[in-house]
């Protein structure tokens, strides 16, 4: 089991006195630095002339540029796409590193796979908020937080670890617990959840769900309810009581249909895939082919893009959420 902490374990006094850096100001960059600003700590981002400039700015946070942030900050969180660290890492962070600093990731997967070798006299640390960033700054504003998990790379100067720690208590995680992992654990997971479930599974499945029914002859808009809409229903029960809670709550027939008919669509073959995609992952092999892919102006990136933004149910389900003007955004 993993080690949890709480408030008590978390105290803030390594990040006092120090001036943080927030590398990027994207969704997740803007939620993590107001939630820090709000927690009384010292707050500079590091980013480029632009719209993240202006926006900083317009937040009332002082922006310099990265270079220039590095320098100024004791501790730095880089929080810019994974494909553009390792470039943004080598030209304007690099050169400006002293021994002590502390250089923080929100995933780990430029470290573990060794695109970014940070010097060995500089702590290097890992959190990593188990949510979006407004849902990070809106569960913050309501008192309460989101997971994060912790890790530690190197620890210089012994204090890797409860800078973590009070990085993740700032950013409101110790209310919801906050969970030690290691950067090749988070990674490789955090991958495989990815590409198995969350944004390549469960996607995969809804449109061959989608495409079963109306091949069949049934109205596109009711497979759409009935494969894509309806599933936030299930995840809402799911996330809230786990899935013992969510068959609680669904019908008989629901239950029943789905504890026998529930493991012929995950069967071995499934089961095998899985793990072949996990091996992927534990090898470098996908890591190796996103890089490479990236490096040649990503074919087949756009390629696979595109024909996903032309599946018929993105049109059946852009005419349906528009009858539903009630229905609120998930990201800003």
């Amino acid at each position: 089991m993993a080690q949890v902490y709480t408030e008590a374990d978390a105290p803030l006094t390594p990040l006092q006195d120090r001036t943080i850096a927030i590398i990027g100001y994207g969704s997740q960059g803007r939620a993590q630095a107001q939630n820090l600003r709000d927690s009384g700590l010292q707050v500079l981002i590091g980013a480029r002339q632009g719209l993240s400039w202006e926006r900083a700015q317009a937040d009332g946070f002082p922006v310099a540029p990265v270079a220039e942030a590095v320098a100024r900050a004791d501790v730095l969180m880089l929080l810019v796409s994974d494909e553009q660290q390792p470039r943004l890492y080598a030209e304007q962070i690099a050169p400006h590193l002293r021994t002590g600093h502390a250089l923080g990731f929100a995933h780990g997967f430029n470290i573990h796979f060794g695109q970014i070798t940070p010097p060995e006299d500089i702590d290097v640390f890992m959190v990593s908020p188990k949510a979006v960033g407004p849902q990070l700054r809106r569960l913050f504003l309501q008192g309460h937080g989101a997971p994060c998990l912790i890790a530690v790379h190197q620890n210089y100067t012994g204090e890797a670890k409860g800078i973590a720690l009070a990085y993740a208590r700032a950013l409101g995680g110790t209310r919801a617990g906050v969970y030690e992992t290691t950067f090749r654990e988070e990674c490789e997971c955090d991958l495989f959840g990815e590409q198995a479930v969350l944004c390549g599974g469960v996607p995969a499945l809804i449109r061959a769900a989608f495409e079963t029914l109306v091949e069949a002859g049934y109205t596109p808009e009711v497979a759409y309810f009935e494969c894509l809409h309806e599933l936030k229903l299930i995840t809402d029960l799911i996330y809230e009581s786990g899935i013992r809670g969510m068959e609680f709550a669904i019908s008989d027939t629901a239950h029943y249909g789905a504890l026998t008919r529930g493991a012929r669509i995950v069967d071995t073959h499934t089961r095998e895939t899985l793990r072949q995609i996990l091996h992927e992952i534990q090898t470098g092999a996908f890591a190796r082919e996103w890089i490479l892919e990236n490096l040649a102006g990503r074919p087949v990136f756009h390629a696979l893009e595109q024909a996903s933004a032309q599946h018929p149910i993105e049109q059946v389900g852009e005419a349906v959420r528009a009858r539903m003007a009630f229905q609120g955004k998930s990201t800003e």
